[in-house]
């Protein structure tokens, strides 16, 4: 009879391969488009601030929570594909805001079919009664609070 840790340490194990399947299969989905997970993040982040005052670096940095230097090479690269662009914020020129173009947009339709595409290649051995119990409990986990350690 195994322990509570046994289980849990069995269960770490398993929740780390299936994260680590789950970047492999999205990288592959997402490598036809040009764009590393790490720019998807980005482009995702930047289409949240629609409507509202594009963010600055500095706003990308802290919500991605990265250096600002790592920022500014996945800006570089998204601005070379043509799917961001820096514009000086109008109150306040030394304030450079970055937006998402027609381009980023089209790019994140596409890459919002890749995620799609994954998801149904890891969920394809389950049954309708088990993507439900799965979901039920991705949720759990994903509402609970977090732990905080000293």
């Amino acid at each position: 009879m195994s322990s509570a840790s046994d289980t849990d340490r069995l269960l770490a194990e398993q929740l780390l391969r299936l994260t680590r399947r789950l970047h492999r299969i999205q990288k592959r989905h997402m490598e036809p488009l040009g764009i590393t997970p790490a720019q998807s993040r980005l482009l995702r982040l930047v289409s949240h601030y629609e409507g509202d005052p594009a963010p600055r670096m500095a706003d990308l940095a802290a919500r991605l929570e990265v250096v600002p230097r790592a920022v500014t090479t996945l800006v570089d690269g998204l601005e070379a594909a043509d799917c961001v662009r820096r514009a000086p914020d109008p109150a306040n020129r030394r304030v450079i805001r970055i937006e998402l173009t027609d381009t980023g947009r089209a790019t994140l339709r596409r890459l919002r079919n890749a995620r799609t595409d994954a998801a149904e290649e890891i969920l394809a051995p389950l049954t309708a009664d088990q993507r439900e119990v799965l979901g039920g409990l991705l949720n759990a986990l994903s509402d609970a609070p977090a732990e905080r350690s000293c």
